[in-house]
């Protein structure tokens, strides 16, 4: 069992059911998923770059990742529906804490001056979106391999209602939000 995950049952549980007044333990916000996907821009002209970052993805989520298609044509972009501009995986389960074990204990405090998270990156239904600009933060990645920088968006998926339950859960589990 995950460390983060314990810690959850054991220590967080019980602190969020103080402090929002939940009754049942099962009310408290608890994560369902993290996504992590990236855009590739050339993916169409490069195709050795998307495969660079669905090996990437496939490396750092500890599972395959998927090619993701247009939805629509955009001619500005040169990018025409049902071509691949990307890349994401969704990762579950014990996977999940695991990951994000490492993101917030590893990756995050590689980035360079770095100040926190911003507070900012809800949804308004305490779901939490943050960018990492590049793959190079996780150990999984050889530095000497990557031939360009590609960057990412993570998305953490909770049960919260509200920012403010989806903020202290993730306060919790050690998110490194920057002060106001």
């Amino acid at each position: 069992m995950p460390l983060l995950l314990e810690q959850y049952q054991s220590d967080i549980v019980p602190a969020l059911m103080e402090r929002f007044q939940y009754r049942n333990p099962r009310a408290v916000p608890r994560l369902e998923k993290v996504v992590i996907s990236s855009g590739v821009g050339q993916a169409s002209e490069d195709k050795e770059r998307l495969e660079q970052t669905l090996t990437d993805l496939t490396l750092i989520a500890g599972q395959k990742a998927v090619p993701t298609k247009a939805r629509k044509s955009v001619a500005g972009f040169k990018v025409r529906e049902g071509m691949v501009v990307g890349a994401r995986v969704t990762v579950r389960g014990a996977r999940m804490y695991e990951l994000l074990e490492r993101v917030i204990g590893i990756a995050i405090p590689r980035i360079r001056d770095f100040r926190g998270l911003s507070p900012h990156g809800f949804d308004g239904r305490g779901n939490y979106t943050f960018g990492i600009t590049e793959q190079v933060v996780f150990p999984e990645i050889d530095p000497d391999s990557v031939k360009a920088p590609v960057g990412m968006n993570i998305t953490i998926v909770t049960t919260a209602e509200t920012d403010e339950e989806g903020r202290e859960l993730l306060r919790q589990l050690g998110m490194p939000f920057a002060t106001d």
